[in-house]
């Protein structure tokens, strides 16, 4: 049981690599449009894109991220401290909600109205939320669990650009983007094959991450 007290204290159990979500999201927000709308799915106790954006909303199944999240007040603090650390001025407080849900469930947010879908070390989020996502919008995502291998399987995405990272330092690149997402083996993976292995495929070249774009 999470309580009060320890929600800062769990938070740092979970942030082995110090503020290392916090600097990914701040180089992902330069590439994304002003207040945005956030869908996180898979998010655990990842707090850090609400440090960057104003409108964050949160869902796992998982139950200590349900009870972590349920000391609001506190999650509240924690969020704030760290905006006024990582980004001095930042405007306001920011809005937030937790869907203490599976997200392969329908979830109570409107279809369409999303502008940054977030899918790290989570599964194949793009299968079941892309629908929540706005034409133009952008998926954050690793190949770590294979929804990068997904994703590019609907033709509704394309390769926007990839995150980079250099130590403790994140960067946005749109530099050679047809360098990417080439296999390795010449090997086009199927939903199946990815079910199958829940993981991605070897590529050529691979970054932290990629931004891919959705449009209807």
């Amino acid at each position: 049981m999470v309580s009060p007290r320890d929600v800062t204290a769990f938070h740092a159990t979970y942030d082995h690599h110090r503020d290392d979500r916090l600097r990914l999201f701040g180089a992902v927000r330069e590439a994304v449009p002003s207040h945005p709308r956030v869908l996180y799915a898979g998010s655990y106790v990842d707090i850090a894109p609400s440090v960057w954006f104003d409108d964050v909303s949160y869902v796992d199944v998982d139950r200590r991220a349900g009870q972590w999240f349920g000391h609001a007040a506190e999650v509240d603090t924690l969020i704030a401290s760290k905006r006024e650390q990582s980004f001095p001025g930042s405007p306001g407080r920011a809005t937030w909600a937790f869907h203490h849900s599976d997200y392969q469930e329908p979830l109570p947010i409107e279809g369409g109205s999303i502008d940054l879908l977030v899918s790290l070390y989570a599964g194949f989020i793009s299968e079941h939320c892309t629908r929540y996502l706005r034409p133009g919008g952008l998926l954050l995502a690793n190949d770590s669990h294979g929804d990068v291998s997904m994703a590019i399987l609907d033709p509704r995405y394309r390769l926007h650009a990839v995150v980079m990272n250099h130590g403790d330092r994140y960067q946005v690149s749109t530099e050679d983007l047809e360098a990417y997402l080439q296999p390795k083996r010449g090997a086009i993976p199927t939903r199946e094959t990815l079910h199958a292995t829940n993981r991605g495929i070897a590529y050529t070249k691979s970054p932290f991450a990629y931004l891919l774009q959705f449009s209807r």
